[in-house]
């Protein structure tokens, strides 16, 4: 294939880890880009917040723009990377002025994509402007591809997955280890899994972000983060792994999102992230450390997989530049599959109404009564038990754990038994929930 055709011209905002990353896949593999996109892909500007730090690669061969907005404006410019992150603030400017340009936008920053991706998919439209980013979601899986094109032809209901590859490294450690949630946290921070403020990763609100993405292009649905449900991991003890394990399971973090004509609410959008119990024999079961996966269901072609590394400069890397190799052929098409007018806002699914099993785990006094006090909650709140466990009593008379397996049932029955007992002077923490993902 001919590579004279006109260099696809580059600017990267943001010299991290993938920054650095997209330079150093560009550096090696120029001759085979050249060949797959028919054409070059070249950088031609660069911009950090610290100019001289060392990163291994070089960059005094590039323009160096301190203000990086002003790479928007640059007329050698076709394209430009944000990598710097954060949904509002300077990536969001340099996204609405690289567009308004008519240059096409790269970017990694699934914050900013979940919370302003409808109006800047319409502002690429109406600038004729490709808009690609694939490198948001589960780092080098090609799963936006691969929703958008190799599973074209589905009409997809379903998708779940492992999207936030520092939680998954803590509960797998928990698992191996039968440490508890804090030592974890702070051997992925030391191994560098996690950051020094890892809220965004353990809380859930990192994979509500990728949920939501990825919701929007599956379903050609509004993308909607406000409406994910989001609960993390810090309250998983190690006694609910050791509960799990013989029950014959496994924790995960999932995100789960379906779209659901058959509640009596119309086609209704649930999205929600929170730890589940998740069969050994599941895919998702076999998920570890800071891998990723996505499961998704399609009419025709059944359950679909995608696994892979989640993070990391390399993987992410990858991700990026496949955009830049389907802007440099011209077929990166529409953000999320098809125009963003045609998106149909969905309304949030009535999620009380969503039945299955579920695993409760109570922290109570070592008194007489609290389990007539719960199986009475239950009773009337019309969940049916299937197992209950005591494990051990306390020498002192302070606290012991309670878990509980419940029968299919509604998830509002749940809410409502949890609320009550939220309310006793027995319990000493708020009961944890997890819903048993079917297998």
């Amino acid at each position: 294939m001919s590579t004279e055709k006109t260099p696809l011209r580059i600017a990267i905002a943001g010299l991290g880890t993938v920054g650095t990353g997209v330079i150093r896949l560009i550096d090696s593999n120029s001759d085979l880009l050249a060949e797959r996109a028919g054409r070059a892909i070249e950088i031609v500007a660069v911009s950090a917040r610290e100019r001289h730090r060392e990163r291994g690669v070089a960059i005094d061969r590039f323009a160096w723009e301190d203000d990086m907005t002003a790479m928007a404006r640059r007329d050698d410019v076709d394209v430009v990377v944000e990598l710097v992150g954060g949904s509002d603030g300077p990536a969001l400017t340099l996204a609405r002025d690289t567009l308004s340009a008519g240059k096409g936008l790269v970017t990694a920053n699934k914050a900013m994509i979940a919370h302003h991706g409808l109006e800047l998919s319409r502002l690429a439209e109406s600038k004729g402007a490709p808009l690609a980013f694939e490198a948001a979601v589960a780092g080098g899986i090609p799963i936006l591809k691969g929703l958008r094109e190799g599973a074209v032809a589905n009409r997809l209901t379903r998708l779940y997955g492992v999207l936030n590859g520092t939680a998954n490294f803590i509960l797998s450690s928990m698992e191996e280890k039968g440490a508890d949630f804090a030592v974890a946290l702070e051997e992925a921070q030391r191994l560098g899994y996690a950051e020094a403020d890892p809220g965004f990763d353990i809380d859930g609100t990192d994979a509500a972000h990728k949920l939501s993405i990825l919701a929007a292009l599956a379903f050609g649905s509004e993308l909607d983060y406000a409406s994910v449900a989001t609960h993390g991991i810090d309250r998983v003890r190690a006694a609910d792994i050791v509960q799990a394990d013989a029950l014959g399971y496994v924790i995960r973090l999932v995100a789960m999102a379906d779209m659901d004509g058959s509640r009596g609410d119309g086609a209704s959008l649930m999205q929600e992230v929170r730890p589940c119990l998740v069969p050994r024999g599941h895919p998702l079961s076999h998920v570890t450390g800071a891998t990723n996966a996505v499961v998704a269901e399609g009419n025709f072609v059944g359950r679909l997989l995608f696994q892979g590394a989640g993070a990391g400069d390399g993987p992410t890397a990858s991700a990026v530049v496949a955009d830049l190799v389907d802007i440099a052929r011209g077929t990166a098409g529409h953000a999320f599959s098809i125009t963003a007018d045609a998106l149909s806002p969905s309304p949030a699914a009535d999620r009380g109404a969503r039945t299955g099993r579920n695993y409760i785990r109570f922290a109570v006094k070592d008194r007489t009564g609290v389990l007539a006090e719960i199986t009475a909650a239950m009773r009337d709140s019309g969940v049916s038990i299937e197992s209950l466990i005591q494990k051990g009593r306390s020498d002192n008379g302070g606290e012991v754990l309670v878990a509980m397996v419940t029968h299919d049932g509604e998830w509002r029955c749940v809410e409502q038994a949890v609320e009550i007992l939220n309310r006793s002077e027995d319990h000493t923490a708020e009961p944890l929930v997890m819903p048993i993902l079917g297998a």
